[in-house]
């Protein structure tokens, strides 16, 4: 078993050490991205109407280094936490937080050998956690990230929170859900209806933290603009029908369609946390040395609702941002 004694900070409430955090981007390479790809994004979260806590979590990370935007990029991600006495909303922010540390400061040069990496590690570190507090036996969460590196769009996932891009006005499921009636449909033992009708539609064959070992799937895109990418928890999937999602995402900003489709879970029912992280690409355009500086790489729509967890303004200040 993992002794947790060599991780230090493990506490769930445990803050980021910028030091420890950095200490890998010093062996990066002195190099500037060939692209700088802009976008609009906003994200929310929100208990539902029967949850009495919530154990989805969102976070980015926004790095402005040259270096570190050539082989890291931009991070965003969305986990759902599953396990008693609050184990899944302790296994979700641990997980976020350890990937984050992980990937950025992981000595590959390659984004996806580093967030494959970080997912492991992340899962040794809760899984370790769980066997050793028996009340948190069994704790896991699921992973739905996208990674902006240079033009490119990396799609990181486990289990069944979802990826999904909006292309030439069409909503595309870039993820496969990794659950017991995914693989049934899969097989051709079970159809599409019976699996939405399924008891068994909430068991999920891989997470983050519940198993010894997991496997993490992981895709490559191109980032075109005008393309709308959205990662979201079963919450939301749960009651939206993926032709609403498609058409509240095109018909909106992204701030917008955000907290559309919270209240159009909410309003049919809500049953379970719904987290939602929608991504606007605007434009792809070759990188100048100077460009953080004379525009915003990525913006952040300002919320017009209140939202149970806002995006964490103190991400943005360990990069020197305002």
């Amino acid at each position: 078993m993992t002794d947790l004694s060599s991780y230090p900070g493990q506490e769930p409430t445990a803050k980021f050490d910028r030091e420890e955090l950095v200490q890998g981007w010093r062996n990066y390479e002195p190099a500037s991205p060939e692209f700088e790809t802009r976008i609009r994004f906003s994200a929310r979260t929100d208990m539902g109407q029967v949850r009495e806590n919530n154990e989805d979590k969102f976070d980015f990370y926004e790095p402005e280094a040259p270096a570190l935007l050539a082989q890291r990029g931009a991070l965003y991600a969305v986990a759902d936490g599953m396990g008693g006495a609050q184990a899944g909303q302790i296994a979700s922010e641990l997980l976020l937080k350890y990937l984050i540390a992980g990937y950025y400061n992981h000595p590959s040069p390659d984004a996806v050998t580093a967030m494959r990496d970080a997912i492991v590690e992340a899962n040794e570190r809760i899984h370790a956690l769980a066997r050793m507090i028996p009340e948190r036996s069994g704790m896991g969460t699921t992973l739905a990230a996208l990674v902006l590196v240079e033009n490119r769009v990396v799609v990181a996932h486990v289990g069944d929170s979802r990826v999904y891009r909006v292309h030439n006005g069409s909503l595309e499921q870039m993820t496969c859900d990794h659950s017991w009636v995914e693989e049934q449909v899969r097989a051709g033992l079970m159809t599409r209806q019976e699996a939405e009708m399924s008891p068994f539609r909430n068991v999920i064959t891989r997470s983050v933290g519940a198993t010894p070992d997991v496997e993490p799937e992981f895709h490559t895109y191109p980032a075109v603009p005008g393309d709308i990418w959205l990662a979201c928890s079963d919450g939301l999937t749960g009651h939206v029908e993926d032709e609403e999602i498609g058409r509240i995402l095109m018909q909106n900003c992204p701030s917008e369609a955000t907290r559309q489709l919270i209240m159009l879970a909410n309003a049919r029912g809500g049953r379970d946390n719904i987290t939602v992280f929608a991504l606007s690409i605007r434009e792809v355009l070759p990188f100048a040395q100077n460009a953080m500086h004379e525009a915003p790489q990525q913006t952040r729509e300002p919320a017009d609702a209140p939202q149970t967890e806002p995006p964490k303004s103190g991400i943005r200040r360990l990069f020197g941002k305002a």
